[in-house]
């Protein structure tokens, strides 16, 4: 089943009788060649890209709830490659040009809106970090462009420029990022591995790993055990615990990012827009809500729903950046668990177990990283070779201190990444 403004159209005038289910829903094998546990975007990319690109349709997701339920379907679908060292810079940028042929690529309306992001700076010292940031992601082959106040006043008439503590001094302004709708991403690549032979398996708790003499011979499950020639853990915020099944400890603390969501209103922003004195973003809907979040809770927790500190600093950081705000009723709020790494930085690598695989470690950057994401661990399973995009991504770094990504600057604790 291809989508085309002509099939909508004929449904349209058909009762819409003709559609069929998105993807099968089978019950797992006996054996696969390769298991995924997690059917989240990054799963499922990785189910997709494997297909697709490797030739390889012996998988099975495996998702203890629904397609889609986690973190996928928990965020404020943010993309962008405004990153700024080496390392990183070329692991979203070749993500952000995943993105822009994705749609076309899955024959699926994921919704990629390329609306353009602006961090704002509010002194000399930001405006210094964001030349050089812009000057970085240039070099890489990414746009940046630094405006000043008064252009900033013409898009963002909105914004408070003039607070004593926190005037406005200008913003970096990236035109190719954007966002995209979170969940049709998931049913995007769930839709497009399906079609390609992958098993998908909902309802489906993964509660151990099956190893011998160091190599991952398969997976217990709540549906019973499953062979596997090789086993890629891809669980986000529960990483740890999955790697425990193992016998593994991951550098892995995980945290609770909230997000809120206003009731519809007219446009009103175009871009998406963060806060450079606090960790505060935001943006706006198709449907007209005002869509943002801010700092992690500070404590590990894996309870998807936040505390009542984290909510107060998002709601004074947004009264602070745009006053206008506090007329607008907060429909409902929601928490992700984070699998936040010591660098900040991801993991996409072999583990010390022969035949396992590793995908965690994404803090902030997950949603915008699915595309690449699943495209550099299939190339990894398939082939025993990390991708170029992928090859500073690896999991020693943590244990021998060399290409440690810390690109926020904040050391090697992870809940301030």
């Amino acid at each position: 089943m291809r989508f085309s403004g002509l099939r909508i159209l004929k449904e349209g005038l058909t009762g819409n009788k003709g559609w069929s289910p998105h993807w099968r829903n089978p019950d797992p094998k006996t054996e696969y060649d390769i298991v995924i546990i997690g059917g989240g975007g990054h799963g499922l990319s990785t189910a997709y890209y494997l297909a697709k690109e490797h030739g390889l349709t012996n998988i099975a997701v495996l998702e203890r709830g629904y397609l889609g339920g986690g973190n996928i379907g928990r965020n404020t679908t943010i993309v962008r490659a405004n990153y700024y060292l080496p390392g990183n810079s070329e692991f979203y940028s070749h993500s952000l040009k995943l993105w822009e042929g994705l749609e076309q690529e899955l024959n699926y309306n994921v919704m990629h809106s390329q609306r353009g992001i602006i961090n704002l700076f509010h002194s000399d010292g930001q405006r210094d970090a964001a030349a050089r940031r812009g000057n970085a992601m240039r070099n890489q082959g990414d746009d940046a462009h630094l405006l000043g106040r008064d252009e900033l006043r013409k898009m963002l008439p909105f914004l408070n420029f003039d607070t004593a503590r926190f005037p406005i001094y200008g913003g970096l302004y990236h035109p190719r990022g954007g966002t995209a709708r979170h969940d049709a991403v998931a049913w995007g690549y769930a839709r497009g591995a399906d079609q390609r032979g992958v098993d998908l398996i909902q309802n489906c708790e993964v509660t151990g790993i099956n190893t011998t003499n160091g190599q991952v011979t398969g997976v217990q499950t709540t549906r019973g055990p499953i062979r596997a020639k090789k086993v890629a853990m891809v669980a986000a915020g529960r990483s740890s615990q999955v790697a425990q099944m193992a016998g593994l400890r991951l550098p892995i603390e995980s945290h609770i990012l909230q997000a809120y969501v206003t009731e519809g209103l007219k446009p009103i922003i175009d871009n998406v827009v963060t806060f450079g004195m606090s960790h505060f973003y935001i943006s706006q809907s198709d449907k007209g809500g005002l869509v943002f979040g801010g700092d992690l809770d500070f404590y590990a927790s894996y309870a998807a729903r936040g505390n009542l500190p984290g909510k107060e600093q998002v709601m004074e950081a947004a009264m602070t950046l745009m006053p206008a705000i506090g007329k607008a009723r907060v429909l409902r709020s929601w928490g992700g668990i984070m699998d936040m790494s010591p660098d900040g930085s991801p993991i996409i690598d072999h583990t010390p177990i022969c035949g396992l695989y590793l995908n965690t470690g994404w803090c902030y950057g997950g949603f915008k990283a699915v595309p690449a994401s699943g495209f550099a661990l299939a190339h990894l399973i398939a082939t025993d070779r990390p991708h170029a995009s992928a090859e500073k991504l690896r999991l020693d770094r943590f244990e021998t201190g060399i290409g440690l990504m810390d690109e926020e600057g904040t050391g090697a604790q992870h809940n301030l990444h």
